[in-house]
C-alpha cells in the first residue's frame, strides 16, 4: 500500500479519504479494497519515514483534516519503485505443498485437492467475469485488472489440469 499512495500522491496534495477514493475509482471492485484505517496507519508510516509530509488544514463545521504532500525522498522512492521489476513466477505457491505433501502425510487426496481448487478458480472466474459486465465497462485500468487475473486464473487452471494428468499416469 505504501508506493501506491506515493504515486496518487505524485499527482499532488491530497487527505487520507481522498486516496482511498482515488484508488477505488482507479482499480474498481475487483481489486481488494483498502479500509480507511489501514491507509491513514501507512501515511502516517510514510510520514515517519519521511517520504510524505502532512499538514493540518482547519475546516469550519468539520475536524482539521491532514492534507499530505509527496517530498524529494518520496519522489525518489517512488522513482526506484518504478525501475524495479515484479515479482518472479510463483516458486513457493501454498497449493502446490499441499499437493506435494500430501501423499507424505495420508491426511489429503492429491486429486481431490485439485478438484477443489480447481472450483475455487471457476468460481473465482464466475465472479470476475459478473464484475467485467457490470459497472466497470467504462473504467479501462480495472477491465485491465480483471483481464489479468482472468488469464492467471486460465493458466492455473491450465497447469492444475496436467497435474492432473501427470498424477493420473502409472508409474
Amino acid at each position: 500500500m505504501r508506493l501506491p499512495l506515493l504515486a496518487l500522491l505524485a499527482r499532488g496534495p491530497a487527505h487520507g479519504y481522498e486516496l482511498k477514493q482515488h484508488l477505488e475509482q482507479l482499480l474498481g471492485a475487483a481489486y481488494p479494497q483498502p479500509n480507511i484505517g489501514q491507509i491513514y496507519v501507512t501515511l502516517g508510516r510514510l510520514e515517519k519515514s519521511g517520504l510524505i509530509e502532512g499538514e493540518e488544514v482547519e475546516q469550519s463545521s468539520r475536524p482539521n483534516k491532514k492534507i499530505y504532500h509527496l517530498t524529494a525522498a518520496g519522489q525518489e522512492a517512488l522513482s526506484a519503485w518504478y525501475e524495479e521489476t515484479s515479482d518472479e513466477p510463483r516458486v513457493r505457491d501454498e497449493f502446490f505443498m499441499k499437493l506435494a505433501l500430501a501423499p507424505q502425510t495420508g491426511l489429503a487426496d492429491q486429486i481431490t485437492l485439485i478438484n477443489r481448487q480447481r472450483r475455487h478458480y471457476l468460481n473465482t472466474m464466475r465472479n470476475l467475469s459478473k464484475l467485467a459486465t457490470a459497472d466497470h465497462r467504462d473504467n479501462r485500468i480495472a477491465q485491465l485488472l480483471i483481464e489479468g487475473a482472468m488469464l492467471h486464473l486460465q493458466a492455473d487452471l491450465d497447469w492444475l489440469e496436467r497435474c492432473q494428468e501427470e498424477l493420473e499416469k502409472p508409474e
